[in-house]
């Protein structure tokens, strides 16, 4: 059976399998760092964020926001949080006098490195066995559908009477639409 024919080893029933996996597994993995966290007040949430701010620096609750492809306000609380436990602080932007920014403190640093040792040694175990090519095909896979998904919630719905639009009046193109890369067309 060819990928075109839609069968069970078609690239799009493989990739509504993929997406049918990554709920159940970002749910066990969220329950997995909970519990990695237990006793240090944070949360799955604030974790992402105090990695984010370990692994690209200071940045301002909006970048932070965009970065977690979260909305503002629940970034928000979790900079707040993690100030009022000393792990992160808010600085003077010098490009932006209303927007500070969060960095990491010392104490917020030591936390982190110590969370991630211990994440490394649990991925260690997961993954025993995993070649590594086969992670790196699994991020690539991941990246490109998380862009094409991304794509899709940035496009603005056809109008009804464009080209493609699959309740459009049909007419005859004389001219294929040229291949672009996104989506498929």
């Amino acid at each position: 059976m060819s990928v075109s024919e839609g069968g069970a080893d078609s690239t799009e029933h493989l990739a509504y399998e993929v997406i049918r996996r990554l709920w159940p597994l970002h749910r066990t993995v969220v329950r997995a760092v909970e519990r990695e966290l237990v006793g240090t007040g944070l949360t799955a949430g604030q974790h992402a964020l105090l990695d984010a701010l370990r692994t690209h620096g200071p940045r301002t609750v909006p970048e932070l926001a965009r970065a977690l492809e979260l909305d503002r306000q629940p970034v928000q609380r979790w900079v707040n949080h993690a100030v009022e436990l000393g792990l992160a602080e808010t600085v003077p932007n010098p490009a932006h006098r209303r927007s500070p920014l969060v960095r990491l403190t010392p104490e917020g640093a030591d936390v982190m490195g110590s969370l991630q040792e211990s994440e490394a040694a649990g991925l260690r175990r997961v993954l025993a066995g995993v070649p590594a090519a086969d992670v790196a095909t699994t991020l690539r896979v991941l990246d490109r559908l998380g862009e094409e998904f991304r794509a899709l919630t940035r496009d603005t719905p056809a109008p009804p009477d464009a080209p493609g639009n699959p309740s459009a009046p049909s007419k005859p193109h004389p001219t294929p639409a040229p291949h672009t890369g996104r989506h498929g067309a």
